[in-house]
């Protein structure tokens, strides 16, 4: 490996060898401890090397720079994130050109959260995801970096559902855990629900529901349609789309609006966190078709709504 500790490389090669090898040029040490066996660029596995090993013994590399070298895609960041043991030393300030170091400390930092075998040392993919939505400046893009790890086959529910368990108090857990729900399409996710919950408690119009649209590729359902206001409305659970489903969903769409309906699509995060846009738009439709009724205010918080477990 072409990045070393100090006392690796001391025990390696000797000091009186190493400090040659840097006064020399052919070596650098690009913070106190850490030595590269090179002079050229650094790459961007050396990069991580020298972040992780100028932190203390037990640290881990974390969020985004661990799932990048778990294979997820779409969510590089260019900062190196590590995860240090809890009470231990932050690392001193990395020189330019070396990425910057965004250090989180832990006192989870066994097998169940890192892997004990991949190098670098990194946190699980489970523990990676959670992590990263901690970390990230919005629901929305945490929220899209689960769905994208289903949708690219890394990782199970069951892996995911059990890291928030034992990170009960984590920021943003609640939404990684509904995230995960939407992702496998389970039953408690409940998109549809809460779409149903949102028009009752604002007292637009109860649409009807699964209508057959024929089309020239065959018959396709509607979720919710108001026919005598010419509006309909599609709510999708997984709006991290694959491009073979989402070129589908958008021929889909297009084939239901030629012959129908002014078609409005909403995912199941938006209704459930930003239901004041979804109202003002779904209001607007309707009295373009002719309603004119008056929209009643609804909680702004999702929590406020009623609980899958009251609704009837």
């Amino acid at each position: 490996m072409p990045v070393l500790r100090a006392a690796e490389a001391f025990a390696t090669h000797g000091r009186g060898v190493v400090r040659h090898a840097v006064s020399s040029g052919r070596w650098q040490r690009p913070v106190r401890g850490v030595y590269v066996t090179h002079n050229g660029p650094l790459s961007p596995e050396d990069r991580q090397w020298v972040a992780l090993l100028a932190c203390p013994d037990g640290s881990a590399l974390a969020g985004a720079t661990a799932l990048q070298l778990h294979g997820l895609t779409g969510f590089e960041d260019t900062r190196v994130f590590v995860t240090i043991p809890d009470g231990g030393d932050r690392p001193p300030a990395l020189a330019p050109p070396l990425p910057d170091l965004v250090v989180h400390s832990s006192v989870r930092l066994g097998d169940r959260d890192v892997h004990p075998v991949q190098r670098p040392r990194r946190t699980r993919i489970e523990r990676s995801l959670i992590d990263l939505a901690s970390w990230s400046p919005s629901d929305r893009y945490g929220r899209a970096a689960v769905l994208a790890a289903f949708q690219q086959g890394l990782v199970r529910a069951p892996d995911v559902l059990s890291a928030v368990d034992r990170r009960p108090t984590a920021r943003r857990v609640g939404l990684v855990r509904e995230s995960v729900l939407d992702a496998v399409g389970g039953i408690q996710s409940l998109p549809e629900k809460d779409f149903d919950d949102l028009v009752l408690l604002a007292g637009l119009p109860r649409p009807t529901r699964q209508r057959v649209v024929r089309g020239t590729n065959g018959r396709y359902y509607l979720d919710v349609e108001w026919a005598p206001y010419g509006v309909a409305a599609e709510i999708h659970g997984l709006p991290h789309h694959g491009v073979v489903q989402w070129s589908a969903d958008l021929v889909r769409a297009n084939e239901i609006v030629i012959d129908g309906p002014r078609l409005l699509i909403f995912t199941s995060y938006v209704i459930r966190h930003e239901p004041a846009l979804v109202l003002d738009q779904l209001a607007r439709a309707l009295r373009a078709g002719g309603w004119t009724g008056v929209v009643r205010p609804i909680p702004t918080r999702v929590d406020r709504w009623p609980p899958p477990t009251q609704r009837r």
